[in-house]
């Protein structure tokens, strides 16, 4: 048996409300275990992305280095044709037009060799087979990088290149050559170094080009010498491997109570290995920082979440108040509707006998409460019991209503009725008036009404014995006004009854029709 589920406003509104809860609550649980979620995810990303980091940021490097080398070269070559057509004589202007090398193509200590093995400057001439390499060989072919030690011991990157075909002041030339410091390629990468971030350029034997220190641990040592024995035995000889095979890769090491990560990448041509090392550390910061951040965000959520669902309850309860108002104001309108309906004569218009009794009950209560205080002469309500003394019931009577029914028609009966009603109330207001039988009115005056009742009345009664020569409307009235020793309403109402009649047997003595055709 299915059973008809009945739904309340007050069923409504906690559904609502708890709904609202949930939501709320849910949401708080979500963004905890969020929480809890990425810092667990945090520690796990650490290693992962320490790696893609570090090799990201050496192979970064190492490509700066290898289009510094390649720029370097083009440069070179365009230096070769600058001086073949400055038509140089003599070793002076020969160093002048090096010298220009340096505003127009920015290349700095460049040199010139001749097939003797003379090495020509911008500033000096020396003899340079037994300092550079390059010069032994019987003839250059290509591009020559190496590695140059100063008698200071400071390092140089040199960068060669055959000058075939080339001859000033009478002499052959086979070749040319710039000197890079190790110190400006090293500023030259030093452009995202943080805390914690190392970088260091090594050669195959793991020696320190770059004289830049990686990480506490290794320093500016070789850094073969200084992981052997902190880092694991077969990671550390891969390295060692890789090394020597310009390859690259990485290497993890224990320092102190953490983890250090390491990689390494070859630059090309030069036999150089570019080392970087991230402290885990400062992954970890970063990355909790962005963590911390996206938990920020989640309790702002939450927040806003939080005041998006208190508006909607807070809308939604005054659409409820809004809505339990206007049914109510519906319900007594519609209430009052029916009232009205019910107290109506439907034909006149006026209220009807059921009105009567309801307003009739009401005096009589009044009057009941005005007995009893009638031994309180000196008390604040004896105003109120002296205003309910001032009331008066009219008593009207139309006069052949049955002649005109029977002669004319119960259409004529009717409209005379209408004509009645529409007459009594020219002369006494409207709300006063009771149809209380077929051809029979009742008037309660109070007020004002009560005050001008006996000029109404006289003005009615004119209008009435006008009628009687015309063949209209005749109404007999009789009135009466409210008496101490009156009890009820009724008491009134006989009293003007009987004066009615009395007024109707004038009206029949002045040739008004009857119940009777005459």
């Amino acid at each position: 048996m299915n059973r008809k589920i009945h739904l309340t406003n007050k069923t409504f509104v906690l559904t609502a409300v708890i709904g609202s809860f949930l939501i709320l609550a849910m949401l708080t649980a979500n963004t905890v275990w969020s929480s809890k979620q990425t810092g667990s995810a945090t520690e796990e990303a650490v290693s992962a992305v320490s790696a893609f980091y570090l090799d990201a940021m050496a192979d970064r490097r190492s490509k700066i280095i290898t289009n510094m080398i390649n720029n370097t070269f083009d440069e070179m070559e365009k230096a070769l044709v600058f001086i073949e057509g400055e038509n140089v004589r003599s070793q002076e202007e020969l160093r002048d037009a090096i010298g220009k090398l340096k505003s127009l193509l920015s290349i700095q200590r460049f040199a010139l060799v001749d097939v003797d093995d003379i090495v020509y400057t911008q500033h000096t001439t020396y003899t340079g087979r037994s300092r550079h390499d390059f010069l032994s060989q019987e003839k250059m072919e290509g591009r020559i990088i190496s590695t140059v030690t100063l008698y200071d011991s400071t390092r140089q990157l040199c960068l060669a290149i055959p000058a075939s075909g080339l001859s000033i002041m009478g002499k052959a030339f086979k070749a040319c050559f710039v000197q890079v410091d190790i110190n400006a390629i090293v500023d030259l990468l030093a452009f995202d170094d943080q805390d914690g971030t190392y970088f260091a350029l090594y050669s195959a034997n793991g020696g320190n080009i770059s004289g830049t220190p990686l990480g506490p641990v290794i320093s500016d040592r070789n850094i073969l010498e200084a992981t052997r024995g902190v880092a694991e035995e077969n990671a550390w000889k891969q390295t060692c491997d890789n090394f020597a095979a310009g390859a690259g890769g990485s290497m993890t090491f224990a320092s102190g109570q953490t983890q250090e990560t390491l990689c390494y990448v070859p630059v090309q041509g030069t036999g150089w290995e570019m080392a970087v090392l991230i402290r885990d550390s400062v992954i970890r910061d970063q990355i909790r920082d962005i963590s911390e951040k996206n938990l920020v965000i989640s309790r702002n959520q939450i927040i806003f979440a939080i005041v998006v669902v208190l508006l909607l309850a807070a809308v939604l309860l005054w659409e409820l108040r809004m809505l339990a108002a206007n049914r109510l104001e519906e319900e007594k309108k519609a209430s009052r509707t029916f009232r009205d309906m019910a107290n109506t004569d439907p034909m006149t218009g006026v209220q009807n006998r059921h009105a009567y009794y309801e307003t009739e009950a009401v005096i009589n209560q009044r009057l009941e409460e005005t007995r009893h205080q009638q031994q309180e002469e000196d008390s604040p309500r004896q105003q109120e019991k002296n205003n309910a003394q001032k009331l008066a019931v009219v008593v009207c009577d139309i006069n052949g209503l049955k002649y005109t029914n029977d002669t004319k028609g119960h259409a004529a009966g009717d409209r005379l009725i209408k004509d009645a009603s529409a007459m009594i109330c020219a002369y006494f207001p409207k709300e006063s008036v009771f149809r209380v039988g077929g051809d029979e009115f009742a008037l309660l005056l109070e007020g004002e009404a009560y005050d001008t009742m006996e000029e109404a009345l006289r003005a009615f009664n004119r209008k009435t014995e006008a009628n009687i020569k015309e063949d209209t409307v005749v109404i007999a009235a009789g009135y009466a006004v409210l008496e101490p020793g009156d009890r009820r309403l009724h008491d009134v109402f006989d009293r003007a009854d009987r004066m009615m009649y009395e007024r109707k047997k004038q009206l029949k003595e002045m040739g008004a029709k009857t119940r009777r055709a005459e």
